[in-house]
């Protein structure tokens, strides 16, 4: 039985990466023997899927400064309604292998992109960007590393001006780090193989995370006979908008384009585009905190609770709080400081109570997670700026008093 939840997913995502969306697509059987399939095929969308011919634009750093990004765009062939396989485990020590059937069968949603890529980089900044609408429109959570989306890069060199050539498959990567340096290798091997006077295999590769490579799994010289034919269990899938939408018609047996589009949420590249507005921050910051898992949300937060200007907020978190999380391989959402805690250490900042190294040692302090507030910790250690003209005169004598030596030495020269 057809998932009216996946088609209503698929048609979301479709409309997001700007495709056209099938109003009648087709199922097929694909009589090819999966192992990890009980029903002995699979069902798929092999001659009219569910949507075609969209795009996808992402940004990424020109030569790592932040501050350069260049905008591509990436050409989306189609998307299509399969349905997932187990999953096989190999067991080289026994020399068997245990089959996995949980998900065997539940709905998968494949998305396929044109050729318009030319390094790992790129490859893995445009899944970061889908991984993000995805989990922006709820079509997956899309966490990678629990197998809600998986990447299949397919590979291939040439020269320019010269067709494609010989392209080879790296299945199931499981992460963005990986996606980039699977692609990279694989680009670079096919470079030295040929460069060597060999020649590029059509076949399955996997990538070894461990050893940075990626090692072959079966070849597809022998052209791989799936038997497609139509899907007998399922009719055609027909889709409505609200001009063909027949009157009387049940809403809960129907799917209705229009209806999933007026309903779709600000994508990524809008919420970049507001935050810019909204604070006055530069574009690059913008990417930085849509990107990072849960950084928008922090930063808003704090703006909320300090007297700081956004722009100041903005050089914290990505100096300070971003590069400590790097350090210590955490997310936003495990960062011993607050937003809460960050905006009490800004504010005493920003009314000049504090020093800027002095408000430093005061986050390292908070990054301890020993429960003290920025106050506390000033206090603690004596971090408070002096206004008091008098005292800081009576300090500088005293400084003048104690080292009399060295005084007489600098004004004598």
């Amino acid at each position: 039985v057809l998932n009216r939840r996946c088609v209503e997913a698929a048609v979301m995502t479709g409309l997001a990466l700007n495709c056209s969306i099938n109003r009648k697509s087709l199922f097929d059987r694909k009589h090819y023997f999966y192992a990890d399939l009980p029903a002995g095929y699979q069902i798929t969308q092999q001659r009219v899927p569910i949507a075609v011919n969209g795009s996808l634009s992402y940004s990424l750093c020109i030569d790592n400064k932040r501050s350069q990004m260049v905008t591509k765009t990436v050409r989306i062939k189609q998307i299509q309604l399969e349905q997932d396989s187990g999953k096989s485990l190999h067991d080289d020590a026994r020399s068997q292998t245990l089959v996995d059937l949980n998900r065997a069968g539940v709905g998968l949603m494949e998305v396929v992109m044109e050729p318009d890529m030319c390094c790992g980089e790129e490859a893995a900044a445009a899944v970061r960007e889908l991984q993000l609408i995805l989990q922006t429109l709820g079509s997956s959570q899309a966490i990678m590393a629990e197998g809600q989306l998986r990447v299949d890069a397919n590979v291939s060199v040439h020269h320019p001006g010269e067709p494609h050539g010989v392209r080879t498959e790296v299945k199931n990567i499981n992460s963005i780090r990986f996606l980039a340096k699977a692609v990279d290798y694989e680009i670079q091997r096919q470079i030295e193989e040929l460069e060597n006077g060999g020649t590029i295999l059509n076949e399955t590769r996997a990538f070894d995370s461990k050893l940075g490579c990626t090692v072959p799994m079966r070849d597809k010289e022998g052209k791989q006979d799936y038997r497609f034919m139509p899907e007998p269990n399922l009719p055609p899938l027909i889709l409505y908008n609200a001009k063909s939408l027949p009157a009387n018609v049940n809403h809960q047996q129907v799917v209705n384009i229009d209806w999933i589009h007026e309903r779709l949420p600000d994508l990524p590249s809008v919420k970049r585009a507001k935050l810019v507005e909204l604070y006055g921050i530069l574009p690059e910051h913008s990417f930085t905190l849509v990107n990072e898992d849960g950084l928008t949300e922090f930063f808003e937060d704090v703006v909320k609770q300090t007297q700081m200007k956004p722009k100041k907020v903005i050089g914290w978190i990505l100096n300070d709080l971003l590069s400590y999380l790097k350090q210590h391989s955490l997310t936003v959402k495990e960062s011993p400081v607050s937003s809460f805690l960050l905006a009490d250490l800004l504010n005493l900042l920003e009314k000049k109570e504090i020093s800027a190294s002095a408000a430093k040692q005061v986050f390292e302090e908070l990054w301890k997670g020993e429960g003290k507030t920025p106050l506390e910790i000033v206090k603690e250690k004596q971090l408070e700026l002096i206004q008091d003209q008098e005292e800081l005169e009576q300090i500088c004598q005293a400084v003048i008093d104690e080292r009399e030596k060295e005084v007489i030495m600098v004004v004598l020269g």
